[in-house]
């Protein structure tokens, strides 16, 4: 029998109003998230990459209730948290964690890094100082600090050590599902390797599932079972990370992969690339929101937006080269 998803999410909308106030109708809307579903297998990770803009911080926070969401809904082991009040997810919270994309603004300077990792248990539980302490003390060690530095301030680290006090404190509640919002895009080459192979044996022996955001196609493709592609709200297309590279099927997938610096100065550069500018999420194209910058694009690309439709086993894509099925047509 196939276990059900840790974490399922159906047709989510977030969009924010563009100024307006008391008196007077906002100007139009961003359409940040507009009808995104997936779902996340226990211990599995599941990567998000896109542009800048795409809609992939703001997916990761709604996850959390961090903000609310406009529609659809959001379940996890079956439970439906989309309209839990404050005190419901404060519970909620203890199983969902995450771990922020700057590792300066997420740690609050004037708190010492004891305090910084027990938040979340002071904020769920009642748990006294001195096991606070012995919980942040091995935390701090298990994620390659030292224990002498509890009693430290932020500004006394690096950024790659400041992350790393950054998913202590996500593992402080023993959750079971982490989003990591863009972890290791603010550092070094060099740290980000320490750091994502600290996040893998994290994942192994605290029996973790992510939710990985990232723009960066090579860490993403290293770290994640399967991978989403998020293009102005929406994603595009969806794969085992096995297949990922090998077969792309729709177009903007191809250009992100296209654009990935190649190691080797003699190898000939791929032939695709992408062309123009990401339209502005405020005023999205009609159809499909990516048929302005496609090579492929034909009449039907930009009157009707395609559906997410899956082509073969752990493989879906938006697109109507492959197959796609219009929503505007679903819904009549």
């Amino acid at each position: 029998m196939t276990e059900p998803p840790l974490l399922t999410i159906r047709n989510l909308v977030k969009h924010f109003p563009l100024g307006g106030g008391l008196l007077s109708k906002p100007r139009g809307l961003v359409r940040a998230v507009d009808g995104v579903s997936f779902n996340v297998k226990r211990g599995e990770t599941f990567g998000l990459v896109g542009e800048s803009g795409c809609g992939k911080t703001t997916l990761g926070w709604l996850l959390l209730k961090l903000i609310e969401p406009m529609g659809g809904s959001m379940e996890f082991e079956g439970h439906d948290f989309t309209r839990f009040n404050r005190q419901e997810m404060r519970l909620l919270r203890n199983r969902m964690q995450i771990i922020f994309q700057d590792p300066y603004s997420s740690l609050d300077p004037r708190m010492k890094v004891d305090a910084i990792v027990t938040e979340p248990l002071r904020a769920t539980q009642r748990v006294t100082r001195t096991k606070r302490r012995e919980t942040a003390a091995e935390l701090l060690q298990r994620v390659g600090l030292r224990k002498g530095d509890i009693d430290k301030y932020p500004h006394e680290f690096s950024g790659g050590q400041r992350q790393r006090i950054g998913i202590a404190r996500a593992l402080c509640v023993r959750p079971e599902l982490i989003v990591a919002d863009e972890p290791v895009s603010a550092l070094d080459v060099s740290i980000q390797a320490q750091v994502i192979n600290l996040l893998e044996d994290l994942k192994r022996d605290f029996r973790l599932s992510y939710v990985f955001i990232s723009h960066d196609l090579s860490v993403v493709e290293h770290i994640c079972d399967r991978i989403a592609i998020m293009y102005l709200g929406t994603i595009v297309e969806e794969a085992l990370a096995i297949d990922f590279s090998q077969t792309p099927r729709h177009p903007y997938t191809k250009g992100l992969l296209a654009a990935v610096p190649l190691p080797d100065p003699h190898t000939r550069i791929r032939p695709f690339a992408m062309e123009g500018d990401v339209p502005s999420p405020i005023n999205p194209p009609s159809g499909c929101a990516y048929h302005p910058r496609c090579p492929y694009a034909f009449g039907q690309c930009g009157k009707d937006r395609p559906s997410l439709v899956r082509v073969n086993t752990g493989h879906s894509v938006a697109c109507w080269l492959n197959g796609g099925r219009g929503l505007e047509r679903e819904m009549q």
